[in-house]
């Protein structure tokens, strides 16, 4: 069994939280014992995530050491194709082999934030299946001195934004599971059908690999708003806007309504035999901790 399979094996649906480095030390300490508090939750992994362009490379890096040292939970470091040579990502690759990490989940990434004109061309890697075939080609040359890493990759069942044409956007994932994937991760979602579309089309596809399903538990309406902005977008179905009409203002019975949106979300998942669900945490314990109770997850 190689290692994401493992980590994925402990419990079922597993569970997973998702953290970005924090930039200052104050941050990083609060962090942490976010960390510490979801950790009762025995998380099948904890997923760290990698700046656009690689800016948070050696924040990254610190996070999932510490993580790999002072806690049981299993890291999986985000890698990126964007900004990096194959001698940077063989670097990169070996001091987590090194250190212990077994998975790594291995994205295209998005160009360096304000570079509207950025050339994917002189990035040593154009998509993320190359950069999972890069990475089973350093598992068999012996980098890892164990089995080697497991590789998750990315699913969008809300479609990506870079590819309208829906069939294709399945024949790239394919080819990035073909390429050596063991699991995908989705982007967040709050339409529980399209997660379930998605996952159809997939088994249609032919891609038989265990789908973890993405979460975000919306808690604040500053943050609501923000996701709508992303460039990937967020699409919130009628269901959930008429749960937090009228609540915008008061902070607390807004973030009840969001939590109770995604428990029910996530029981929903669950009744229909998820294969895991993955939490974007922004860096808080308090919705998913709530969510893990109420469901009996912790």
């Amino acid at each position: 069994m190689n290692q994401s399979l493992r980590i994925l094996s402990q419990r079922s649906p597993s569970i997973s939280f998702e953290f970005f480095p924090p930039k200052s030390d104050k941050g990083a300490e609060n962090l942490f014992q976010v960390i510490k508090d979801l950790e009762s939750c025995r998380p099948s992994f904890v997923s760290v995530t990698y700046g656009a362009g690689g800016t948070t490379r050696d924040l990254t890096h610190q996070l999932v050491l510490r993580i790999l040292e002072q806690t049981t939970i299993p890291p999986v470091p985000h890698l990126t194709c964007v900004s990096h040579q194959e001698n940077e990502i063989r670097g990169i690759l070996t001091q987590y082999a090194e250190a212990g990490v077994d998975t790594i989940l291995a994205l295209r990434g998005d160009p360096p934030s304000g570079d509207l004109h950025y050339d994917r061309g002189r990035d040593a890697f154009q998509y993320a299946g190359d950069l999972v075939r890069f990475i089973r080609e350093f598992n068999r040359s012996g980098g890892h001195p164990r089995q080697g890493f497991g590789i998750g990759v990315a699913g969008f069942p809300e479609g990506h934004p870079e590819t309208q044409n829906r069939i294709l956007e399945l024949d790239y994932l394919r080819a990035k599971v073909d390429a050596g994937a063991d699991y995908i991760c989705t982007q967040l979602f709050f339409d529980n059908h399209d997660f379930f579309d998605f996952r159809e089309r997939c088994d249609l596809a032919g891609i038989k690999v265990p789908i973890i399903a993405g979460i975000m538990p919306m808690t604040t309406a500053k943050g609501m708003k923000r996701m709508a902005e992303l460039a990937a977008g967020a699409r919130y179905p009628a269901r959930l806007l008429k749960r937090l009409k009228g609540v915008a203002d008061d902070p607390a019975r807004f973030e009840a309504a969001g939590i109770q949106y995604a428990t029910e979300q996530c029981q929903e998942l669950i009744d229909n035999e998820v294969d895991g669900i993955h939490f974007y945490t922004l860096n808080k314990s308090t919705a998913t901790l709530e969510i893990a109770r109420r469901l009996n997850l912790a």
